[in-house]
């Protein structure tokens, strides 16, 4: 080393003294510098906080927009609430609220401040902010006016700015720690060095701001984004999807188009105990029959818009037959669109499965109509037998892990939970056709855990109306140990999720049956003659199963009233009720025939007049007769004693494109709460059913015009393919989110980008 103590590169070392006062020097400089700029820094985060909540609530306010606009003219307050509810999950939005033209707050979030006041905060003709402090908190208060019929309203959405402190603190917090770095860098290094260091942490600190900026201004996030931006493109997807299933025109078209949006490539199967066409031998050949179904009539139409699999009991007498070696056939046979496999059940199994369980049991329990449900411990047994094997054929048809199951009806309660097991990802939709009782009813079944927890299998529970939907989340409550969200109506088992939703069932628009048949005029004329009528007749219909649910019996009995009370109309009218026999094995269903055909003719022989007046047309009617006679008819009768919903009340009204014709309806049916303009009966009661009788009769036409006008619009509007498309974009909605769950699970940390 030279005498002169330097190094070889001519750089003085520092001394341990010297870095010891470079290193203090260091340090106070940077203390000095970071309380120097901390108030320059803090404010700059603060205002970067309010732009980044400014932008954040515009962009809740475009997502939600489209709805506001509909419920506010609406008024629907309800759906408004459970809006804001979802948009406030977020951490950092403290409140949402609305305030309307006079200034009163409506559907406010629970954290709302008591101290919030729309006369003070929305008062702007464009969007505003403003800073308002509650509770020791300073709030931004974002403003946006909606303009309605009821004149300028306002969105509010309160956002806690308490976080922008905080965040001011780990800024403050972090530039210390990193100047205490580049001190020590210093001591070790160069002031170049340091220089280069700091500009590089500078340009570290920009880039992170402009990431800040770029999620405030909408760019996609990748994993690990906040959870206000998940949410938000959660809230636009539902505000897309339910815009579009509200307003767009529902056809088979329509409906295989949002197969396509919401679920592109997804496997469709239905599993239902009545197929869809029966094939019989007859003198003539083998017969093709559509049955007389409710259910068939919905789902029929479905599966011609987007095929898949139907699976159902093959009960016809050709029905062996007319399939191949997989006991499949394309039906239906003029233009296959979709598979049906039918399933073979012997008689004995017939007569536990469905005779017992199902039509002894569960279809008296459903339906309030005082007929003592049976309960049989062998049919139980066979009645899981047979929904097993269902359960099995639809995991040998499904080609895919997660297909689309739609489970229909009482006969296959435990079969949601029977596929579950097989299928995990599969997306099980179970409609419920019939009514569910409350839980005190519902308490008679001696298996009434086993088959809540079958239909608790299921990825949604549908039912006709939301009273029958209470009902069930009340028997949930009540039989079983689970977790129950009321405000979602969803039920957690087993770490399974399952939505309870109301569904109204409807009939396809126009009915295909309406192609083929003649103007209305003209089908009265044929029924006429047919039964023998003058043509003056005033015309009364009922179309219906024999089933002791149906009222057959009461309205027969109101129709004698009316002739009792006002004998004038003895020549003057005609009833004719078509009833084709079912269930005939059980007692109670061939009573009710004898019944009817005894009661038949003792109105005959008491009201004997120059025409016939009672028919009772006891055998299967086609669809395209049924709607001949709803053509001809002045009214139709429809007093079921108790119903889910009754699509003959909508096939009545579809048939009437010129207006005209009378509905009574029970008001124990679900039709009763969307058909409000049909005549509503209380079936028990004689007197009310034939007053209703005589005052359809005497209607004046204009008044059945624009009563049967609203109703054929609902009807329209709430089609079959509408019932089928929501519950489908609803399938498609908790497929979406078990996936995110999913890759929120693999990933740990966070979801990718939706």
């Amino acid at each position: 080393m030279p005498a002169d103590g330097r190094g070889s590169s001519g750089v003085t070392p520092i001394s341990y003294k010297e870095f010891f006062r470079y290193g203090i020097f260091g340090l106070a400089v940077a203390a000095v510098v970071a309380f120097g700029i901390s108030p320059f820094t803090g404010g700059i985060v603060q205002q970067w906080s309010r732009s980044d909540v400014e932008a954040r609530s515009k962009l809740v306010f475009n997502a939600i927009q489209p709805l506001l606009s509909r419920d506010v003219e609406d008024q629907a307050w309800d759906r408004l609430s459970d809006l804001f509810k979802r948009v406030a999950l977020d951490k950092k939005i403290l409140a949402v609220g609305f305030c309307d033209p006079e200034g009163s707050l409506l559907a406010p979030t629970p954290e709302m401040p008591a101290s919030f006041s729309c006369e003070k905060s929305a008062k702007s003709e464009n969007e505003s902010f403003a800073s308002i402090a509650s509770g020791g908190r300073r709030i931004l208060v974002a403003a946006f006016p909606i303009s309605s019929s009821r004149g300028r309203s306002y969105l509010v959405i309160l956002t806690d700015l308490s976080f922008a402190a905080a965040r001011s603190s780990q800024v403050l917090a972090y530039l210390l720690a990193a100047l205490a770095g580049v001190v020590l860098v210093l001591t070790v290094g160069t002031i170049i060095f340091a220089v280069l260091m700091m500009r590089g942490w500078m340009k570290a600190l920009r880039r992170a701001v402009e990431e800040v900026r770029r999620g405030a201004q909408g760019v996609p996030l990748q994993l690990g984004g906040s959870s206000i931006d998940r949410e938000i493109h959660k809230l636009l997807r539902s505000a897309e999807q339910v815009t579009f299933t509200s307003q767009i025109d529902w056809t088979p078209k329509s409906l295989q188009e949002v197969l396509q949006s919401v679920l592109p490539g997804a496997e469709v199967l239905v599993l239902s105990n009545r197929e869809p066409y029966i094939h019989n031998t007859s003198e003539a050949g083998t017969v093709v029959q559509r049955p007389a179904s409710g259910l068939v009539s919905a789902l029929e139409p479905i599966m011609r818009a987007c095929g898949g699999t139907w699976i159902a009991h093959g009960s016809g007498s050709a029905d062996r037959e007319t399939v191949d070696d997989h006991d499949r056939l394309r039906v239906p046979e003029a233009a296959p669109a979709y598979t049906l496999r039918r399933i073979w059940i012997s008689e004995k199994e017939q007569d536990g499965y469905y005779y017992g369980f199902a039509n002894e049991g569960l279809w008296p329990l459903c339906h309030i109509a005082f007929v003592r449900p049976t309960f049989r411990s062998s049919d139980w047994q066979m009645y899981r037998q047979i929904n097993q094997r269902f359960a099995d054929a639809v995991v040998a048809e499904a080609r895919a892990e997660d297909p689309i199951v739609l489970v229909q009806d009482y006969h296959f309660a435990l079969a949601p939970r029977m596929i579950r097991e097989r299928l995990p990802r599969a997306t099980i939709i179970t409609f419920w056709h019939i009514p569910w009782p409350n839980a005190e009813t519902f308490s008679i079944c001696p298996w009434k855990a086993e088959i809540i927890e079958g239909l608790l299998g299921s990825t949604i529970v549908g039912f006709h109306t939301q009273f029958h939907c209470n009902n069930f989340i009340e028997g949930v409550d009540r039989f079983l140990e689970s977790r129950i969200d009321r405000e979602v109506q969803a039920v957690s088992l087993g770490g399974h999720e399952t939505r309870i939703r109301p569904y109204p069932i409807s009939i396809e628009w126009p009915p295909r049956e309406l192609e083929k048949l003649p103007p209305p005029a003209e089908c009265r004329s044929s029924i006429l003659a047919q039964f023998g009528l003058a043509e003056d007749t005033r015309l009364i219909v009922g179309v219906e199963r024999f089933d002791y649910t149906k009222g057959v019996l009461d309205r027969m009995r109101a129709v004698d009233a009316l002739l009792s009370r006002n004998p004038a109309w003895t020549d003057r009218l005609a009833f004719i009720q078509v009833a084709a026999p079912t269930r005939s094995k059980l007692n109670a269903y061939s009573k009710l025939q004898a019944e009817a055909e005894a009661l038949a003719a003792e109105i005959n022989e008491r009201h004997r007049g120059r025409q016939p007046l009672m028919h009772l047309v006891a055998r299967h009617y086609e669809p395209s007769d049924v709607f001949r006679l709803f053509r001809a008819a002045d009214a139709c009768v429809v007093s079921s004693l108790h119903d889910g919903m009754n699509l003959v009340a909508k096939e009545f009204v579809s048939s009437r494109e010129d207006n005209a014709g009378v509905l009574i309806l029970s008001s124990f049916t679900g039709a009763s709460r969307e058909l409000s303009e049909a005549l509503i009966v209380n079936p028990y009661d004689t007197e009310e059913m034939a007053s209703a009788i005589e005052l359809a009769l005497t209607m004046p036409i204009e008044e059945q015009a624009e009563r049967m006008k609203l109703m054929r619009q609902q009807v329209k509007e709430h089609n079959v393919y509408r019932w089928a498309g929501t519950m489908l974009v609803d399938a498609a909605r908790s497929r979406t989110r078990e996936r995110v769950l999913g890759l929120a699970t693999k990933a740990g940390n966070g979801v990718k980008q939706i």
